[in-house]
């Protein structure tokens, strides 16, 4: 299974899940919210799909490290580019105007 795939998947919970806790909250499918007060089932249900989202996140980021390292390889083209910007400039590059005007 591909990254966009696990991440596609991850997004579709995050979306859900929330939703249906608070779908359940709401419709007292959950043991004992119906003694709640309504103050009280927002806060729990709210709290509830927060964390709800965040172990969803923790579960991708998870898969995501899982994902073998050898499979992803840079691009050529950008590691060379890559690679020579890195280089410090030669003393045959051309002056700027600005460190031009500073030197006289």
């Amino acid at each position: 299974m591909s990254v966009i795939q696990k991440f596609f998947i991850a997004s579709m919970f995050m979306w859900a899940v929330p939703v249906a806790i608070l779908y359940g909250f709401n419709n007292n499918l959950f043991p004992g919210t119906e003694n709640l007060s309504p103050y009280s089932v927002t806060l729990v249900s709210g709290f509830l799909a927060v964390i709800s989202v965040n172990v969803v996140i923790a579960f991708y980021i998870y898969l995501a490290m899982r994902e073998p390292a050898k499979q992803h390889e840079p691009d050529p083209k950008f590691l060379a580019e890559a690679k020579a910007s890195m280089k410090p400039p030669t003393s045959d590059a051309p002056q700027s105007s600005e460190s031009k005007k500073k030197e006289q």
